[in-house]
């Protein structure tokens, strides 16, 4: 077994609690999935996935845009989910 030590850190309880119930199901213990972090991060050299803001690209914000446009114009033809389905269908 490799040399082990004792590490205390902070953690928001209700992030523990759900971290534990996750790594549960996956068969291993926090402790065991904190250590496979660190291991892949070390492996990787960073962080062992993309840490950055989540901006939509060009054509999500444009739909977002359009979309929002809509909602606010009067004259938009307003669908109920039936009618929606049968345009659709047409």
């Amino acid at each position: 077994m490799a040399n082990t030590i004792n590490f205390t850190c902070r953690i928001e309880s209700d992030v523990k609690q759900k971290g534990e119930i996750l790594f549960k199901e996956l068969g291993m213990s926090l402790s065991t999935a904190i250590n496979v972090f660190l291991k892949e991060s070390i492996r990787k050299g960073g962080f062992p996935f993309d840490v950055c803001l989540q901006r939509p690209n060009m054509d999500t914000l444009s739909a977002m845009l359009e979309s929002d446009k809509l909602l606010h114009d009067p004259d938009a033809k307003k669908y109920d989910l039936e009618d929606a389905l049968k345009e659709l269908k047409k």
